[in-house]
């Protein structure tokens, strides 16, 4: 093993980002949301970096897996994964479950070392990819494109945090007008021609009202509607048929795979899951039962870039389609979104994105949208850069953070506006 590709160093920044007061059925986005920066250093002298959550829990398994990674070659990825089950098992349980807050489905404790696992195996392929002078998406098998499409991803919001003396120049949007008006400012500045609307906000009728506005305001452009689970098998049965036509697909509309198993066997506009299908063990069910026609991949949930193209294959093996979630990220999960996607075939829907809401990055050169796609770097590694400076100042934010703020609580961050506010079970409606 040449000695270059061994890895000298790990290094976790917590950072806290800030965002904007976007809601969904569980409550609103917090003033600022954790995210991890993990880089790892080689004996070469490279450094590759990668990208996760970093709320507590996952930062509680990620400092004993970078302790030990000093010493081992970057390329192993498969080792990395067997390494990490024998380190982090330690710290949490197999089979503990743990709150996600509610809009990733069922949590389990692999399922969070799967996701500290993904920002590890980013920061190696980075490193990789800047030793041997490859982008990422060669290392994974080469491109199948030169550019992908991204959502516009939507959301009702307040003009401002409760408490909280910044407001940007969005404004509010709470009613179909506002939600057009979000999405015309998403095409103009971004080039995006295919929208996705956070749901479970309102009543039914009042999302379904704002869907029928987007329609007419951009009429045979791609929509999709995302209650995160928070209706009832009636309702969701209620709005496929109502929006038939009009919806290019609806998504988890209901919670788990029995209810989306029912609602799909009554109507016939596809359903997509982020929340129900996060881990190969839950395939063979939602399959068997066609649950879901399409499958939101996300390189965190499933553990990195390299099982996300496993999680692709085994979709078109059962012909169901696919295309990729979102969360809360920076610039540098956006460049392996980028990547990785560039390397699926059967990507048939535009994914979706987060970035163009943050408005804080750590990069020194920010991701630009054209005509709602971005092109795939050919720069060695993943072609983004760190902005040292900018990245201490998110870290001082947590530093300087009570605590309150490192870990993502859309409840706790309502109750801000709402004394009384507790997260509402599901079904919502």
């Amino acid at each position: 093993m040449d000695a270059a590709l061994l890895i000298e160093d790990v290094r976790l920044t917590p950072i806290l980002i800030a965002d904007p007061p976007l809601l969904n059925t569980q409550g609103v986005h917090q003033p600022y949301t954790p995210r991890l920066v993990v880089e790892v250093v080689t004996r070469g002298g490279v450094t590759g970096v990668g990208e996760t959550y970093g709320d507590g829990t996952y930062l509680e398994l990620a400092e004993p897996l970078a302790r030990v990674l000093p010493g081992r070659p970057v390329s192993d990825v498969n080792g990395l994964f067997a390494l990490a089950e024998e380190v982090c098992g330690a710290a949490r349980g197999a089979d503990e479950r743990v709150d996600a807050g509610g809009l990733r489905g069922a949590q389990t404790a692999d399922k969070l070392r799967l996701s500290v696992v993904s920002g590890f195996e980013v920061a190696c392929l980075d490193a990789l990819g800047k030793t041997l002078g490859l982008p990422v998406h060669a290392l994974l098998g080469g491109k199948v494109r030169d550019r992908v499409e991204y959502s516009a991803y939507l959301f009702y919001r307040w003009a401002a945090h409760p408490a909280a003396g910044e407001r940007d120049d969005w404004g509010a949007a709470l009613d179909p007008a506002g939600v057009v008006a979000q999405a015309r400012r998403f095409a103009r500045d971004h080039g995006f021609t295919s929208f996705k609307l956070k749901g479970g906000v309102f009543p039914p009728d009042e999302e379904i009202a704002a869907v029928r506005a987007l329609a007419e305001a951009f009429p045979g452009q791609p929509l999709r509607l995302d209650p995160n689970g928070a209706w009832s098998v009636e309702t969701s049965l209620r709005v496929a048929e109502e929006l038939k036509g009009v919806l290019e697909y609806l998504e988890d509309p209901a919670s788990g795979t029995e209810a989306m198993a029912r609602v799909s066997a009554g109507t016939d506009l596809p359903l997509a899951t982020n929340m129900c299908v996060t881990t190969l063990a839950e395939l063979p069910e939602a399959f068997a039962r066609d649950a879901v026609q399409i499958v939101l991949s996300d390189h965190h949930y499933w553990g990195g870039l390299h099982r996300t193209r496993e999680l692709a294959a085994t979709c078109r093996a059962f012909g169901v389609g696919l295309s990729m979630h979102s969360n809360t990220h920076l610039g540098v999960s956006l460049a392996a979104m980028t990547h990785v996607a560039a390397t699926v075939p059967d990507l048939g829907h535009a994914c979706d994105s987060h970035y163009p809401w943050q408005t804080e990055d750590v990069l020194t050169t920010r991701h630009t949208f054209e005509d709602g796609h971005l092109t795939v770097s050919e720069a060695p590694g993943l072609g983004v850069e760190l902005d040292r400076d900018r990245l201490a100042a998110l870290h001082r934010r947590w530093l300087d953070d009570d605590g309150t703020l490192r870990s993502r609580d859309d409840a706790a961050a309502m109750r801000q506006a709402d004394p009384g506010w507790v997260a509402p079970a599901v079904p919502r409606w």
